[in-house]
């Protein structure tokens, strides 16, 4: 914001446009943090995810996941019925270009299924877009 006040009347219409672009990306940034991060708990039919301690239940139980499997689960979680793929995941997850390995996603997905669905072969809670990549079943409300 800094920037945008200490312009002169002389520079040109670009670099004004610029420093506005730039504040309002950094505002829209901030708000989208605080917006994420005041989400605390998302609750399905048979699973919670409380965001803020990082605990994933099913039912009453706790289940024990790694710190990338709760960033996969909660990713997918947050956005039911959006297809992410395995780039995405990857990309998204790991804070790094996808490196070409789709096996180390489709590894962390079967971990995860493994871990909290009834039968892993018939998914209830993430579905696979065969061709594509994987959702979290938007049919499942989420009490929040």
């Amino acid at each position: 914001m800094a920037k945008l006040l200490l312009l002169s009347l002389e520079e040109n219409e670009d670099e004004l446009l610029n420093a506005v672009i730039s504040v309002l990306d950094g505002f829209e940034n901030k708000t989208q943090m605080i917006k994420e991060n005041f989400c605390t708990k998302l609750v399905f039919e048979g699973m919670e995810i409380d965001v803020s301690r990082r605990i994933l239940y099913r039912g009453k139980k706790e289940v024990k996941v790694t710190s990338v499997e709760f960033q996969i689960l909660h990713l997918l979680a947050r956005n039911p019925g959006r297809v992410f793929s395995k780039e995405q995941i990857y990309d998204i997850v790991w804070k790094e270009p996808y490196s070409g390995d789709h096996n180390i996603v489709m590894s962390h997905i079967r971990n995860i299924r493994k871990k909290i669905e009834d039968d892993p072969s018939k998914p209830m809670y993430i579905q696979t877009v065969w061709g594509v990549g994987y959702r979290f079943n938007k049919n499942l409300s989420s009490d929040l």
